[in-house]
């Protein structure tokens, strides 16, 4: 009974050790480079962050306008493009950081008060009431050709299977430059489509991208821990990978 009490604790020790029980594995996205979201099948993806508009206010001309507008929109589009609705907690720590240092130049001493309680009673006000926030993306996709005709077994192989490999690795960085360029052609058209109905579109960059994943996948950890600024974290790139195993290769 020792003896397989013992066994079990050595495979769990291992299986937390090993890389294959990390949950990034299970995650589709590659890397994120360039503006651009990478998967792990060689598909990429941009994303346009949409501005809302309230329609109810608007006059029965101008509603018809943006209905027409969007209609066309709609049928102009020749590839499928997703829209992403996001709900989350409303995030004023920006706010309060300008707050706090009016609050510390203040030299008034009953203003320099009254902005920390208005601070306080604002942070109290989000956190108890729950004050969320909706926003709005659309993300453009475009996928080589080898991921289209791939056939249901394989990509329920691929799914069982999800451990990137070195050879997907370098099909990535051979054809990213080719499928970037044609991404960029239908990025264009979706976001002046967009603006057409009056929205306004913004492209992410790369670190808008990964705040986004990094909040989406850790909603908890990240009203906490912020990233700062992206120069100051060593992310590991999939051209990091590729040249340590070069290396490992030649050795």
């Amino acid at each position: 009974m020792e003896q397989t009490n013992k066994k079990t604790d050595d495979s769990v020790k291992t299986a937390k050790k090993s890389p294959m029980a990390s949950t990034q594995m299970y995650m589709k996205i590659a890397e994120i480079r360039d503006d651009t979201v990478v998967l792990k099948n060689g598909g990429i993806r941009a994303l346009l962050k949409v501005s809302s508009i309230n329609f109810n206010l608007k006059s029965e001309e101008e509603q018809n306008a943006i209905t027409y507008s969007y209609q066309g929109f709609l049928n102009s589009i020749e590839f499928p493009f997703q829209i992403v609705v996001r709900s989350k907690k409303l995030d004023i720590d920006n706010y309060i950081d300008i707050l706090n240092d009016l609050a510390t130049k203040q030299t008034n001493d009953l203003l320099q008060k009254q902005t920390y309680e208005y601070m306080d009673y604002i942070q109290r006000l989000v956190e108890y009431a729950d004050i969320m926030e909706k926003q709005f993306y659309v993300v453009v996709p475009y996928d080589p050709f080898r991921s289209k005709k791939s056939t249901i077994i394989q990509r329920f192989f691929q799914n069982m299977n999800p451990k990137d490999t070195l050879t997907e690795l370098k099909k990535r960085h051979s054809e990213f430059a080719q499928l970037k360029k044609a991404l960029s052609q239908r990025t264009n058209i979706v976001k002046s489509g967009l603006e057409g109905c009056g929205l306004h579109v913004d492209q992410l960059k790369t670190q808008e991208l990964i705040e986004l994943f990094y909040e989406s996948y850790n909603p908890l950890s990240s009203r906490t821990q912020k990233i700062e600024n992206l120069d100051d974290i060593k992310l590991k790139m999939d051209s990091d990978l590729l040249n340590e195993t070069d290396i490992t290769e030649n050795e």
